[in-house]
């Protein structure tokens, strides 16, 4: 069997998380503060704030930024459903832009033409995400919504240790927080860092990380408390939530951090493989000059895609649809989403289907997804 993802847990993971089990602390002690820096530094952003999941990232994302009722977010529909999701967590309205049809990711052209299709202020936010591991280009997007006093939450989950070069020819790796206000990343066990569940939000705002550290942890801290009070006082400050990551999960993420880069250029090794093979015969992904994809997908299109995906899994070669357009979830459609002029994500979503992508994959696994592609799209 050949998954479209998987998990890499050697003994190095092993002997982290049995440690920790036998240390003082399982939860809220050292290991989680040590995965928090090591991340920062790690994408080069100033603070890191771990949670249970990047779901929970994105609703203390939008809640730190000031998100109220009604106010209106940019999104892209090709993503999972957590990227619109945490708008609605909080009473906002989500306002879909389309991809590129190239890069798969939200368009810069579509973006800026929607929101200058409305007054200033109609627009609270925008959230791009960097899909299947392509970065998105910050910098365009930080000019317009400077101009149109917008916040970014950029959803890098699938991109751990990729970039985009900005125009001063600066190599700008996904979640430093140079051009978005906050980075959001997943430790799902499909991503390149698997701690079974597990989230993590970057930015260099000082004023943004302690809010997110409050938001966390049910809104409680005991920092800045006066002489006068006992060593058990601490204030309720927010209305918080309980997002903690476990020092478990945290020694987890720092083994598998250590190990994302060899993890990322072996993934770019297998998408070469794929390009070579695919070229002037199957589309798939554009990569920008100057830009470094972290591939946690290679996306392919075709035209019979139901047909290639089942005949893949009775070859036992378990490919993946990265993403049912948001906007057509049955949720999204009961609250009035509708098309609303997505046409290349409407034609994206008929044709896209991603093919195995993870460190283990051998040579021979993987010249065997493609003899079997090649071999269905020829005699198709």
């Amino acid at each position: 069997m050949i998954p479209y993802g998987r998990q890499h847990i050697d003994q190095t993971d092993i002997d982290a998380v049995v440690e920790t089990l036998q240390a003082d602390f399982l939860t809220q002690g050292p290991k989680v503060k040590e995965f928090e820096e090591k991340f920062a530094d790690y994408v080069g952003a100033k603070y890191a704030v771990a949670v249970n999941n990047a779901t929970s990232a994105l609703h203390i994302a939008v809640l730190a930024l000031g998100l109220k009722e009604g106010e209106r977010v940019v999104t892209t529909p090709i993503t999972f459903a957590a990227s619109a999701n945490c708008v609605r967590f909080a009473k906002g309205e989500v306002w879909f832009a389309d991809i590129d049809p190239d890069t798969y990711l939200l368009s810069f052209e579509k973006t800026k033409e929607l929101i200058e299709s409305k007054p200033k202020g109609f627009f609270k936010g925008i959230i791009p995400v960097d899909f299947a591991g392509l970065p998105v280009d910050l910098e365009k997007f930080r000019g317009l919504a400077k101009e149109h006093d917008l916040w970014i939450i950029e959803d890098a989950c699938h991109a751990p240790g990729g970039f985009f070069t900005d125009s001063n020819g600066v190599e700008q790796k996904c979640g430093n927080g140079v051009y978005a206000d906050i980075g959001v990343f997943s430790f799902h066990p499909v991503k390149h860092i698997a701690c079974g569940e597990g989230g993590m939000l970057t930015t260099n705002s000082e004023e943004l990380y302690k809010k997110l550290m409050l938001l966390r942890t049910h809104g409680i801290t005991k920092e800045n408390m006066s002489e006068n009070h006992g060593g058990w006082f601490y204030e309720m400050q927010e209305l918080g939530f309980n997002y903690r990551l476990t020092d478990i999960q945290s020694a987890l993420g720092i083994t598998q951090l250590a190990k994302n880069e060899e993890g990322v250029k072996k993934r770019n090794e297998i998408a070469s493989r794929y390009k070579i093979a695919f070229k002037g015969k199957i589309k798939f992904q554009e990569l920008p000059k100057g830009y470094y994809n972290a591939h946690h997908l290679f996306v392919i299109e075709v035209d019979n895609r139901k047909e290639l995906y089942d005949y893949l899994r009775d070859q036992k070669i378990f490919a993946q649809i990265h993403y049912i357009p948001v906007h057509r979830l049955p949720y999204y459609q009961e609250i009035g989403y509708g098309n609303a002029g997505l046409t290349n994500s409407e034609k994206y979503y008929s044709k896209c289907i991603s093919l195995p992508m993870y460190p283990r994959l051998t040579n021979k696994e993987q010249d065997m997804v493609i003899e079997k592609i090649l071999g269905f799209i020829n005699n198709g």
